[in-house]
Parts: structure tokens; sequence; C-alpha cells
């Protein structure tokens, strides 16, 4: 029997093989699943087909997808540009950090109708390059010249460019806003940012363990300090010089009141009256700029800081020669203080000296008790870190990345940034006594050097942890604050 030619164009039998069943829909979509998981795996990272959008910038930040008014390109863009800058000089004088200020700029040229900007941002500039397509270039340059503490006007800067990025506000008004919250007063009259040095000093010397006599004392000497600065301020005295005035004066007082017998604790009376011109602000911004990729303007910020504290450590030391010379006692520097109130008056001492501060820094009235109580929530984590016994160097950081998150929140729930509510807040975590401990032990004790430097380490380790715990919670809050920040648009557009 002879098999049969097999047909042209007609497949072969295939009886002998195994049969195989159709492929269900659910495979089917687990082999394409596949393929493209393999096809991700081995495939390499496509190049960009373009510049990114400088308006990307903005992700993350309370002013993300800004409205662009409808009207065309703008004609007349030198007046915007001109009040992008003036915004610009504005914030930093009165302490913004560089990437707030870059995402100010972005968001306004981006909601006035302006496309193709650069920014660059130093220390003490700002410039802008907008280069239309076939059209002439404009570059502009703003030097800022001076600082002021002005909490509330920050925020009221705050607000201006969140009206604007929600699209209820044009560039007329804008400007015009923008000139009333420069030349608007400040909330508070001198006399009383005087009076709240000496009560954030009587307050705080109460937190660290002082009595009322202490207090009363630290209250009386931070006055003297205030009006001592000022005065050498009228007479445009250089900041080095009267940061270190002023630190030895209160150094001076504390040691002299120790030798006639009328304080008990001339360290806490010092560290009192030095905290509160240790550059705190400053320090934040230097940290956050450095975080954020900004280390012109970072570095600038952290030389002028690393020089105020310089100062006060200059002015520690000359007091402490003084003293030495003239015959003084010693002080005893390993002396340690116990509480010498309740909790629930610690609570309230915390809160009082954090309002004290916001006062000196020109805060808005209605932000004074909403930052008590994120000083406050800080000051309960760092008491809960010294009892878990996670360290003198951990506990200001994690406390700090508390009041960081928490600042963020309160901040875009009242229309104000973040640094507003966090530098007021954490002026409580800096480490003053342990600055004091550490001079007096490298002026005096000579044969204790090391130690003292190993003091100095400490603390710088310390200011740096809560600098830095700050910037931290400030960015674990980003995620949390998204939908704050678009009501607080939406809240705008209504307006």
């Amino acid at each position: 029997m002879t098999d049969r030619p097999e047909e042209p164009g007609k497949r072969p039998p295939t009886d002998g093989l195994p049969k195989t069943e159709p492929l269900s829909p659910s495979q089917i979509r687990q082999n394409v699943a596949a393929k493209r998981m393999l096809r991700r795996l081995v495939q390499g990272e496509n190049p960009p087909t373009a510049p990114l959008s400088i308006v990307d910038r903005l992700a993350g930040s309370p002013y993300a997808n800004p409205m662009i008014q409808v009207g065309g390109v703008d004609t007349s863009a030198r007046k915007t540009l001109d009040f992008a800058l003036h915004l610009a000089e504005t914030m930093f004088r009165y302490g913004a950090g560089a990437l707030e200020v870059e995402t100010s700029i972005i968001a306004v040229t981006a909601a006035l109708g302006l496309k193709n900007i650069e920014v660059d941002i130093t220390n003490q500039s700002v410039g802008i390059n907008y280069a239309p397509k076939d059209q002439t270039p404009i570059a502009l340059l703003r030097v800022v010249r001076s600082w002021t503490n002005n909490y509330a006007g920050l925020a009221k800067v705050h607000q201006l460019v969140t009206d604007i990025v929600a699209g209820g506000v044009g560039r007329d008004e804008a400007i015009r806003r923008l000139d009333e919250a420069i030349t608007s007063p400040k909330p508070f009259p001198r006399w009383m940012v005087t009076v709240a040095f000496g009560v954030f000093a009587a307050a705080f010397v109460g937190v660290l363990g002082g009595g009322p006599v202490s207090s009363a004392i630290a209250f009386v000497v931070n006055i003297g300090v205030s009006l001592l600065a000022r005065r050498l301020g009228r007479w445009r005295v250089p900041d080095f010089f009267t940061t270190a005035t002023c630190s030895f004066v209160v150094t001076f007082m504390a040691l002299l009141l120790w030798q006639f017998n009328l304080t008990t604790a001339p360290a806490i009376v010092v560290v009192g009256g030095i905290l509160l011109l240790l550059p705190t602000g400053r320090l934040v911004s230097s940290v956050q700029d450095a975080i954020n990729g900004f280390p012109v303007t970072a570095a600038g910020r952290f030389l002028s800081t690393v020089l105020t504290f310089g100062a006060l450590v200059a002015g520690i030391a000359v007091a402490f020669v003084v003293g030495s010379m003239t015959g003084m006692q010693e002080i005893d520097v390993t002396e340690t203080f116990a509480p010498a109130y309740d909790l629930w008056v610690l609570v309230i001492l915390t809160a009082l000296a954090v309002m004290a501060i916001g006062v000196t820094e020109q805060t808005a009235w209605k932000l004074l008790l909403p930052t008590a109580a994120v000083g406050v929530a800080g000051y309960l984590v760092l008491l809960a870190g010294g009892a878990l016994g996670i360290g003198d160097r951990f506990s200001p950081a994690l406390s700090a990345v508390v009041i960081g998150l928490l600042a963020r929140v309160v901040a875009l729930k009242m229309g104000a940034p973040q640094l507003v509510v966090a530098v007021p807040a954490a002026l409580i975590l800096l480490p003053g006594l342990t600055i004091f401990r550490s001079m007096y032990v490298l002026t005096i004790e000579e044969s204790e050097i090391l130690l003292g430097a190993g003091g100095m380490l400490n603390a710088g380790a310390i200011v740096l942890g809560a600098a830095g715990g700050i910037v931290l919670g400030d960015t674990l809050a980003r995620p949390l604050t998204r939908s704050l920040a678009s009501n607080e648009r939406r809240r705008a557009r209504r307006r």
C-alpha cells in the first residue's frame, strides 16, 4: 500500500502531535503583561525630545498648575518682569528661601502670560532672562541690599502670589497690592518688640530651670540689650560687631550679678540673652537652599550665619577674659538645673516664649497662637525624646521634624509660608547652654580645651540637625498638604 502524494497547498496531517487547547482571555492578558514587562526591562531610557519646561519646577509647591490669564502674549513684558523682580527682592528682604522665591517668580510670570523665562538666584541678587522666539530678549537683575524682620509682610506676599496663580488678580492690581504690603506698617510697634525681647528671655529662663529671680534679671538685661542693638544699628555699626557687643554685655552682666550673689544661675541668664541673637531663620534658609539645589545662595547665607555665631562666641569669650582679669569668681559650668516648675507651667512658658519670638519677628496677629501651638508640640516631642533616652543630639532633630511638618500644615491653612511658623517655633531647640559652657571651658580652663572644642562641635551638630529637621518635616508634609494648597487657591478664586 502506497501513500498518496500530498496535495499542494494542504498542511500535513498532525494526528500524531498532542492537541493544545486555545488560550483563555486571562492567559492572553498575562502574556501581554509579561511581554510588556520584558520590554521595559531590556529597553533603554529614551532621551527627552525637548528641554523640560521651567513651569515643572512648581511641582510640589503651593503654586503648581497656575491658571494662565487669557489675553495672548503680554505686549508690555517689561512691566511684568519688573514686578516679578520687585516681588523677589521683597521676599528675600523678609527672609524667604531661594526655592520659594524661584517658584513664586515662575508662578507669577506664567500666570501673567510670559513664557520662555529663566531665573537665576544667588545670595544677594535675582536675575530674570526673558527670551521669546523671534523677539529681542530682555535680561534684568535686582540686587538685595537690606534685610528686615517682617514675617507679616512675607505672609502678605505669599497670599498675593496665591491670588495671582488662582487667576483672580491682574498685573496692575498685583503691583498695587505689593506696594501696599511693603509700605504698610508692621503689626507691632517698637516698644512692644523691645518688651517681647525681655518676655522671651524671662520665659525661656524659666523653661531651662531658672527661678523667678533669674527670669526677672533676664527680662531687664534683654531689654537693655535690645535698646543697645537698636542704637548701634542707627550708628551703622556692622551686624558682626553689634552681635558681639550684645553677647558681651549679656555675659558680663550675668558674671557681675553672680559676683554680687544676685543670681544663682548666671549660665541660664546668658542663654536667655543670646538665644534671640542666633541667626535661626538664616540658618534654616541656608540648609533649605543647600538641600533644594541652590549651592551659591546656601554658601552665602551659611557664611553669614557662621560669622554671626563667631560674633556671639567672641563676645562671650571677651566677657570671660575681662571677668577673669577683674578677679570675678569662676562659674561651675558642669552644674545642671532641675525644672523649677511643673510640666503644665513649662508648657505655658514655652508658648509665651514662642509668641514673644513671633512679636520680635513681626508675625501677623492671627499666626501667634498657631505658632505657639506648634512650638509646644515640638517641646513635648523634645521632652519625650529625652525621656526615651534617644540622645541630646537626636531629640532636637526629631522635634524639628515634627515642627517642620506641623508648620507647613498650619502655614498653608493660615495663608503663609512655612518659614513664618517654623522658625519661631524651633528657636527653643537651639543649644544655648552648650555654647555657653563650651566657650567658658575654651576661654578659662585651658587644660580642658579639647572638652570645650568637643562641646562646640556638639552644639554645631545640634543646630544643623534642627535646621535639617525643619526642612525634612516640610518635605514630608508636601504630599499631605496638596489638598490644602488647592483649597487655598479655590478660596482665592472665589474672592
